[in-house]
């Protein structure tokens, strides 16, 4: 998985199509991404301590890594991802027009 936390993603399919967000957890073992803002789900609350509030929240659930693009701000659209090495070190960049590091 190319995605890692705190990258900019577009989703590409789904009732979200088209939406940015930041990635707040990468789950590589099963291949799932949480994204900010996506993919949101109603889930009902008990209060568990005193002072806690129960209630219907909305949080954010799991979606497939493989329905998400990486955001490239320079092209304005979702890319690929692709690697050049530098010396010895090895830097993502955007498989997209402009090539852009990330």
């Amino acid at each position: 998985m190319n995605i890692k936390k705190n990258d900019t993603v577009i989703v590409l399919s789904g009732k979200d199509k088209g939406v940015k967000g930041k990635v707040l957890v990468a789950m590589p073992s099963e291949n799932k991404l949480i994204v900010q803002g996506v993919n949101v789900a109603s889930v009902h609350q008990k209060a568990r301590k005193q002072g806690e509030e129960s209630g219907i929240i909305r949080k954010e659930t799991p979606i497939r890594a493989d329905k998400v693009a990486l955001y490239c701000a320079k092209c304005g659209k979702g890319v690929r991802v692709g690697y050049k090495l530098e010396g010895d070190q090895k830097i993502r960049i955007g498989r997209g027009k402009c090539g852009h590091e990330i």
